[in-house]
C-alpha cells in the first residue's frame, strides 16, 4: 500500500508544491547558465527507469556545449575542463538536479529511490540486479546519496540501493521513515557538500588507498 499509494501521493504533492514555490529560482539560473554559455538551460540524459526502461531526466546544463553527451562526468578526461562556471556552483549546491522535480510529478522518478543510471551504465544496472533494485521507480535521492555519494564504489553503492528495496518492499510505517530518512539526510548532505567529487564514482576507496 506504502510503495503503490501513499509514495506516490507524497510525490504528487512535495513535486506540485515545489514547482511553485521555486519558480523564481528555475528563472535566476537559467539566466544565469544563459550568460554563463549560451545554448540550452535543460539538458535531458538517457536514464535507465524502473524494470531496466529507459526515460529522459531532466537536468540544468552545468558543462559546456562541446561535452560529450551521455558520458558519465567520471568517463570524461579532465571533467573540470567542460564544467562552466556556474555548472560549477550548480553541481557543488546540487541546484543542478531542481528540474528532476517536474520528472517525479511526472511520475518517471520518486523523491527517494536509487539514483537512476545512465543508459550505458552496464556495470551499475548489472550489479543493482542482484538486490533487486532495478525492479523500482528509481528516485531524486536515495539511501546510496547519503552514505558516499559519488564516492562509493560501484557494488557499494549497488548494495545499499538493494538495503533500500528491501525495506520499501516491508511496507508500512518501516518504509516511510526510511523515506523520511533519506529525505532529510539529503539536505544534510547537501548542506555539508558531502560525498560530491568531480569525476567521482568510487573516489572514496582511492583516497583510502592513497
Amino acid at each position: 500500500m506504502y510503495e503503490k499509494f501513499f509514495k506516490r501521493m507524497i510525490d504528487i504533492v512535495l513535486s506540485a508544491c515545489a514547482l511553485i514555490a521555486l519558480s523564481w529560482l528555475y528563472l535566476i539560473i537559467a539566466i544565469a547558465i544563459m550568460i554563463d554559455d549560451p545554448g540550452p538551460v535543460v539538458f535531458t540524459q538517457k536514464r535507465v527507469g524502473i524494470n531496466k526502461t529507459y526515460f529522459k531526466l531532466h537536468k540544468f546544463r552545468s558543462m559546456k556545449m562541446s561535452t560529450p553527451h551521455d558520458t558519465p562526468t567520471h568517463m570524461l578526461q579532465n571533467p573540470d575542463q567542460y564544467i562552466t562556471r556556474v555548472g560549477r556552483f550548480l553541481r557543488s549546491s546540487s541546484l543542478d538536479e531542481l528540474p528532476q522535480i517536474w520528472d517525479i510529478f511526472m511520475s518517471k522518478i520518486s523523491i527517494i529511490g536509487p539514483r537512476p543510471a545512465l543508459w550505458n551504465q552496464d556495470d551499475l544496472v548489472e550489479e543493482r540486479d542482484k538486490y533487486g533494485a532495478n525492479d523500482i521507480k528509481p528516485g531524486l535521492t536515495g539511501w546510496a546519496q547519503i552514505n558516499g555519494r559519488d564516492e562509493l564504489e560501484i557494488p557499494v553503492k549497488a548494495k545499499l540501493d538493494g538495503d533500500y528495496v528491501k525495506v520499501l518492499k516491508s511496507g508500512g510505517f518501516r518504509a516511510f521513515a526510511m523515506d523520511i530518512k533519506c529525505f532529510f539526510g539529503t539536505i544534510v548532505s547537501v548542506l555539508k557538500h558531502d560525498g560530491v567529487v568531480e569525476g567521482g564514482t568510487g573516489e572514496l576507496q582511492r583516497h583510502d588507498q592513497g
